[in-house]
């Protein structure tokens, strides 16, 4: 019911910034708790930040901490991530995902809509 659509990705020197974006559609996207996941090859997906229904609590993995800041547009319907002072391990596939429970989660179980991911590649 919830679909997203991630863009933003690309390839960039260390030390650089990108900002992803996630394009929501549903009626019931307001309610949801949204949060961004990555990927490298190899390894599991894991939790990068996520956003409460609201846009006013938000969480981060300790690895991105200080460097990483989600926020949500209501108006726009679109989930954002900011990534300052990107390092070559912060490469791989992000994923937008939407959680029902509206106060957000970090277990990607929770999760029932993801986007397709936008690639992030970081050299050193």
């Amino acid at each position: 019911q919830v679909q997203l659509v991630e863009s933003g990705g690309g390839l960039v020197r260390a030390g650089e910034s990108l900002r992803l974006s996630c394009a929501a559609s549903g009626r019931l996207f307001s309610s949801y708790g949204v949060s961004w996941f990555r990927q490298a090859p190899g390894k599991e997906r894991e939790y990068v930040a996520g956003v409460d229904f609201s846009g006013r609590w938000t969480g981060y993995a300790d690895s991105v901490k200080g460097r990483f800041t989600i926020s949500r547009n209501g108006a726009e319907s679109t989930v954002y991530l900011e990534m300052n002072n990107l390092k070559p391990e912060d490469t791989g596939v992000y994923y937008c995902a939407a959680t029902r429970y509206s106060k957000g989660s970090r277990d990607l179980t929770d999760f029932g809509s993801w986007g397709q991911g936008t690639q992030v590649t970081v050299s050193s």
